[in-house]
């Protein structure tokens, strides 16, 4: 085993200092984990970045210039997914633009009649090469990769623990669901539970003030109606009573005119 190095399995980290010569801590908290995870450990990492670095030449306002810079970029990168989105589309798909040709110009390390064909130098034009626009794929990249697990969420900071009151706990109190159309099991289900687990103690009535309005309506409907039904009936009570009287008047002269003639008196007939 001369010149073999000892298999060391220690998982010590090396103590690293950061910017402001502390002890970076964090180190412990990334162990385990690739650089591109967003790793929280620090309460900086939770404070918003223009509270944090409010220096930062990255958070002042760009200029015109790489406004327009910026401006130009964006457009020709939507440029580019427009065209390509529309070339996919047309039914005839032209070939490809291909960019222009290059010159090299090429000295070779071993000079002589025999290397090179006698030349000192060389230009060489590189081209792109064309390529089938009606060729299918060569390679599969419909292949699937399972993702790798994402960051780890930001730290809730909770407040410190106290102790709950009663009226707390009253108010956390969920009552139990209450079916007021199935009941399986047959169970009876008191009153009071079955109105507090319908929730209709927590409804809010309100009444539009045209119910009021179509209530009113309603009553001087129904007493108006009512007066003249009343109002019918009597005048048909009057009516009534009057054929009565009527009738009974012409019985009664019918009556005196039999009475009279028995006795053997003679009346004039009334004109």
């Amino acid at each position: 085993d001369m010149g073999r190095k000892a298999d060391s399995n220690s998982n010590a980290l090396a103590v690293q200092l950061g910017a402001d010569g502390k002890v970076k801590y964090d180190v412990l908290a990334r162990q385990g984990h690739s650089k591109d995870k967003i790793v929280y450990s620090k309460l900086s990492d939770l404070l918003p970045v223009e509270m944090v670095s409010e220096n930062d030449p990255s958070l002042e306002k760009p200029n015109q210039e790489e406004i327009d810079d910026i401006t130009e970029r964006t457009r020709q990168a939507l440029m580019k997914i427009t065209n390509s989105k529309i070339a996919a589309a047309m039914p005839v798909r032209a070939a490809e633009k291909l960019g222009p040709a290059e010159f090299i110009r090429y000295t070779p390390s071993q000079q002589g009649a025999a290397f090179n064909s006698g030349a000192k130098q060389r230009v060489i034009r590189l081209v792109e090469a064309q390529t089938d626009p009606m060729e299918p794929p060569r390679f599969k990249i419909n292949k699937k990769i399972p993702r790798g697990p994402p960051s780890p969420p930001a730290p809730v900071l909770h407040s410190p623990t106290r102790r709950v009151t009663v009226k707390e706990q009253k108010e956390w109190k969920i009552p139990p669901c209450i079916s007021n159309w199935k009941n399986a099991k047959g169970y009876t289900v008191p009153l009071d539970k079955r109105l507090a687990a319908d929730g209709r103690g927590l409804q809010q009535l309100h009444i539009n003030e045209n119910f009021a309005k179509l209530a009113e309506a309603l009553y001087i409907a129904d007493r108006k109606a009512r007066e003249a039904v009343e109002t019918r009936a009597q005048l048909e009570k009057k009516l009534a009573q009057k054929e009565k009287e009527a009738k009974e008047e012409h019985l009664r002269q019918l009556a005196q005119r039999a009475r009279d003639e028995r006795a053997g008196i003679r009346t004039l007939p009334s004109k």
